[in-house]
């Protein structure tokens, strides 16, 4: 299996969800299995808000992150998101393995839906839907406000004709 994590963009890329080397992010890497992406993180305790308990907001920003993954592990793209939806179905344990699993749920050219669940002690706490923006090159350095990295060129969508 292959193994792909934010060194795909690039050596010093700032992401806190996937840069291998930043000082505080999840570092997360991702695999295709099958239709889905899958990650595995254990949030220690600088992520919690409650005692013993991940931050809630940490938990969505790790949910994003699979979605974010989802698109470049199932369809080589990049995407930005436009709109997401969540619930906590149980709270997330500081020093336990999360499973996070990302599907597409709606194809498009334009805009992709996403589903991801993350699962802990083989119970579901967390699930949500996300719609991400599919750019080519010149929206994305419009949305950046400056040139888009060379490693992330490859995974744009193509312009339109």
């Amino acid at each position: 299996m292959t193994v792909l994590d934010g060194s795909l963009f690039g050596e010093g890329q700032p992401c806190f969800g996937c840069a291998p080397d930043h000082p505080i992010g999840f570092r997360l890497a991702f695999e295709r299995d099958g239709d889905d992406a899958l990650t595995r993180f254990t949030p220690g305790v600088r992520y919690q808000g409650p005692p013993g308990i991940m931050h809630g907001g940490l938990v969505a920003t790790l949910a994003d992150e699979v979605a974010a993954w989802t698109l470049v592990v199932l369809l080589s793209r990049f995407g930005f998101t436009a709109k997401m939806a969540c619930k906590l179905h149980a709270p997330v344990r500081i020093g336990q393995e999360v499973e996070g699993r990302g599907r597409i749920a709606r194809p498009g050219s334009r805009v992709v839906g996403v589903e991801v669940e993350l699962h802990q002690g083989g119970q579901r706490a967390y699930s949500s839907t996300f719609d991400f923006a599919l750019l080519d090159e010149k929206a994305a350095e419009r949305l950046l406000g400056q040139p888009l990295p060379e490693a992330w060129k490859k995974l744009a969508r193509a312009p339109a004709p």
